[in-house]
């Protein structure tokens, strides 16, 4: 039977039992807001640093507007930059990935070393006084959470009184212990980046991504594959749901063959061997730990009804026919458990739209749920609302 851990909560608040009103989710207003109080100060990550291993090897990522890059510089630290040339503003480079010896612009030259700083500059008799060490790529604030490499854009909007926006190590601080358990150091990518579209608000992804109650109903996979077994709970910044494998063989063939070659994994102890694990990151980063293989996800926000969901597969080094296997099975099984959830998600996002849907009852259990809409209310106090407030409430609320 699925089980929960209830939040702590200081106080009572009548909407606790209600989930968030229906126009939030459709809302380009409420969209602008999200952004100013917490979706650009929230930490997204963007690759591992096993990625960029060598001086020159950079990664990007595309994120509310912005091009991020992290780079190895020639003194192996790590570094995080706009993908902004200081001259015109033109992009520096495209795509998810490269290697370059200098970032050199595609519109005028300008270029830039591997360390940000400015190193050419065509027709430099044409700017008197240019101080070049004045004019290095901006940098954007970076974190190395286990090997991932995170970049914020920029610190919350202290009119909303959100304070500074916590770490990764912070967020995950409660699970510390058990994400050592799985080396993340070591992991390796497998595959490449992928990018899939969708017509959703982001929170209609996310809130799925912590929903316990539909997994019995939307996903006879998972539900041969965990049975009742499925369990979650919820910290101030982590959603943690998990599911152990069950020993009855599956009727699809698929997941039947994942559990018999699943092997054992020597450096999990036994209560995590034939474990899936899953945390969701306030508010839009996820990773899905297996015995197998880790995968992070992000549901990156384009625009009040548009989201990219962003993916990549990680591994340690294990050259077992078993393993081999175990990982392709793991990733049939969970294109299905995709594919279903695209379907029941996009159910959802259209009745959130209808003028006919008023935000409805939580279970006593739908502790994801509820922690995430206390979480909103308090930083956009408009999401306590039924409907929204007058056009250009957003722009007041912002300074």
């Amino acid at each position: 039977m699925a089980t929960h851990l209830r939040t702590a909560s200081s106080a009572s608040d009548p909407l606790d039992d209600v989930s968030l009103p229906g126009w939030l989710y459709h809302d380009p207003e409420f969209f602008a807001a999200e952004q100013a109080a917490f979706l650009r100060a929230a930490p997204q990550v963007v690759c591992h640093e096993s990625e960029i291993a060598a001086p020159g090897e950079w990664r990007s990522l595309e994120y509310l507007g912005e091009s991020v890059i992290v780079m190895r510089g020639d003194d192996g630290a790590v570094r995080a930059f706009h993908n902004v040339c200081r001259h015109r503003g033109s992009r520096l480079v495209d795509g998810n990935g490269g290697c370059a010896k200098v970032l050199t612009c595609p519109y005028h030259a300008w270029s830039y070393a591997r360390d940000g700083r400015l190193v050419g500059v065509p027709h430099r008799h044409e700017y008197p006084g240019l101080e070049t060490e004045q004019l290095g790529l901006v940098p954007v604030a970076l974190e190395n959470w286990h090997g991932f490499l995170f970049v914020t854009l920029e610190p919350p909007s202290a009119s909303l009184g959100t304070g500074r926006a916590p770490s990764v190590a912070e967020m995950m601080a409660p699970y510390a212990d058990e994400v050592a358990l799985y080396r993340f150091e070591e992991l390796r990518v497998v595959g490449r980046v992928t990018l899939r579209p969708r017509p959703l608000n982001w929170k209609t992804i996310a809130d799925n991504y912590s929903d316990h109650l539909h997994i019995p109903v939307g996903h006879p996979g998972l539900s041969r594959l965990f049975e009742r077994n499925y369990r979650i709970e919820a910290q101030e910044h982590v959603d943690r749901m998990e599911g152990d494998l069950v020993e009855k063989p599956s009727a699809n063939a698929a997941e039947r063959a994942y559990q018999h070659f699943l092997p054992a994994v020597e450096h999990l102890p036994a209560t995590h061997q034939r474990k899936w694990l899953y945390y969701k990151l306030f508010p839009n980063v996820a990773f899905d730990i297996y015995p197998d293989q880790v995968d992070f996800m992000q549901f990156i926000p384009v625009s009040a009804t548009e989201t990219v969901i962003r993916e990549i597969s990680y591994a340690l080094p294990d050259d077992r026919r078993e393993m081999k296997a175990a990982r392709h099975l793991n990733w049939m099984i969970n294109r299905r458990v995709n594919a279903e959830d695209t379907e029941l998600i996009t159910r959802v996002q259209l009745g959130m739209q209808s003028a006919s849907y008023a935000a409805g009852p939580l279970g006593t259990s739908e502790v994801c749920l509820r922690s995430f809409a206390r979480k909103l209310r308090a930083m956009i106090p408009e999401a306590r609302l039924a409907s929204p407030p007058p056009p250009g409430w957003s722009r007041r609320a912002n300074g």
